[in-house]
């Protein structure tokens, strides 16, 4: 199951961070980190990467969703805020919508195991998005540098959209670079005069 490989836990109960550190070493986390409030957790976080982050709520200086709402905003960890059942809806609604799985204590194992599949597979697919994100961009970006040289090129040799469209084109292919190469070396060309 342990597709994830490292853990934080942040816990301010001995015992919850003892049960839970168990429950991770069965998942494949072979030696989770243990920070013992939220404070203690956002020190660790600035020097350290976890694949995961088990909030065991409340801790001694503050819940645990607010740690919680911060990580989903400054990191790509898969988080789970552990509270008790009679506080899971309020909770819930807190955070849902940040992408944070909250869970009832006290929790069987079979359930745990379950959500942990399901934070992993949550965690896979919001990297996938954000790595898609960044291609797209990137695509963006390119398509601009493209646009702004064919620009250039109508302006400063009276090409039409059409010539300076396949002027890029023929360039990258008789130069074998490509079109986004030839855009900055038109650009270099003729925006420096």
């Amino acid at each position: 199951m342990g597709r994830m490989e490292t853990a934080l836990i942040v816990s301010s109960s001995e015992k919850g961070k003892d049960f839970l550190e168990n429950l991770l070493k069965e998942c494949g986390f072979l030696r989770p980190a243990f920070a013992a409030n939220g404070g203690e957790a956002r020190r660790l976080l600035l020097e350290q990467n976890f694949d995961l982050v088990v909030i065991n709520a409340p801790l001694q200086d503050e819940f645990g969703h607010e740690l919680a709402m911060t990580l989903t905003r400054t990191t790509d960890f898969g988080i789970l805020l552990m509270v008790k059942a009679e506080l899971l809806d309020a909770v819930s609604a807190k955070v849902e919508d940040y992408g944070v799985f909250v869970i009832p204590k006290p929790i069987g194992k079979q359930l745990f195991f379950q959500t942990i599949k399901l934070v992993n597979a949550s965690r896979k697919r919001v990297l996938g998005l954000r790595q898609e994100n960044g291609r797209l961009q990137q695509k963006i970006e390119e398509m601009r540098l493209i646009d702004r040289a064919k620009c250039t090129l109508i302006q400063y040799l009276g090409f039409t959209e059409q010539q300076a469209h396949r002027y890029l084109e023929k360039q990258a292919m008789d130069l074998r670079v490509t079109r986004r190469e030839v855009a900055e070396q038109v650009l270099r060309t003729y925006e420096t005069r």
